[in-house]
């Protein structure tokens, strides 16, 4: 990539600033570091290295942002079922007035830039984060499809959904009644074999709530302690991500 990228720039006697990741960091990490030596009052970030579109789009979405919009997303009309399913539960758990969906690239202002980093130096998703940041988002849809780059997009759902929306919540309250209602069956249960004066003996029912209520425990201990590492990572974490050069051509 950083070959092609080299000859391109030749080529188009373009200026380029290649930032060498000491280690492999994944995408968010490695975008973060682009935007925080990026210049100049609009930046586009391409999520894909593969270009499947026109890249007038690119251009139209800067229009846009000229508009007044603070970010632009170009999004492609066929995407995957697990993205669908995921921005489902996303916005519908959300509290931005902004609905987020599947994109390819972005344009966005110095100013949502500045915005997302006074509220938080380290961000999982920034696309999530533009969106809750309070300023104007819009897209652009185009026909045409995503990459089928996944790697590490599950513990970036994961991450997202607990810091941007109630989904935790209300998956830990969720969890809490189904575990209330089992045991209210069960106390039915109990008092009508009493009454009937044909008790069973055994230990089959009462191993059944308890596996059922410390199952429900574990998974509503799992969830806090993923929100207490995320808030670790937020507050204690200085170091974002590590460099280990940059070059300039």
């Amino acid at each position: 990539s950083i070959k092609a990228v080299k000859e391109w720039a030749q080529t188009a006697s373009a200026p380029l600033t290649i930032i060498n990741m000491s280690l492999y960091q994944r995408k968010e990490l490695s975008m973060n570091a682009g935007l925080d030596i990026s210049i100049g009052d609009y930046v586009m970030e391409f999520d894909y290295i593969q270009e499947n579109f026109d890249f007038e789009l690119a251009y139209k979405a800067y229009a846009k942002c000229l508009e007044g919009n603070d970010v632009v997303s170009v999004c492609p009309t066929k995407v995957h079922k697990s993205s669908n399913f995921f921005y489902k539960v996303f916005n519908s758990t959300s509290n931005s007035a902004y609905k987020v969906k599947t994109d390819i690239m972005r344009v966005v202002t110095r100013r949502s830039i500045n915005r997302v980093h006074s509220l938080s130096q380290y961000l999982p998703y920034r696309k999530a984060a533009y969106a809750a940041s309070g300023l104007k988002v819009s897209s652009i849809d185009y026909d045409g499809s995503t990459s089928n780059f996944k790697d590490g997009r599950f513990s970036l759902a994961v991450d997202s959904l607990l810091l941007y929306t109630t989904a935790g919540y209300k998956v830990s309250i969720g969890i809490t009644c189904t575990i209330l209602f089992i045991i209210l069956l069960e106390i039915a249960y109990t008092i009508s074999v009493y009454c009937v004066g044909k008790p069973i003996e055994g230990w089959t029912t009462t191993m059944l709530v308890l596996t059922f209520g410390f199952l429900g425990l574990f998974l509503i201990l799992t969830i806090v302690i993923k929100y207490l590492t995320l808030i670790l990572d937020m507050v204690f974490k200085k170091q974002k991500y590590l460099i280990e050069g940059i070059e300039k051509i």
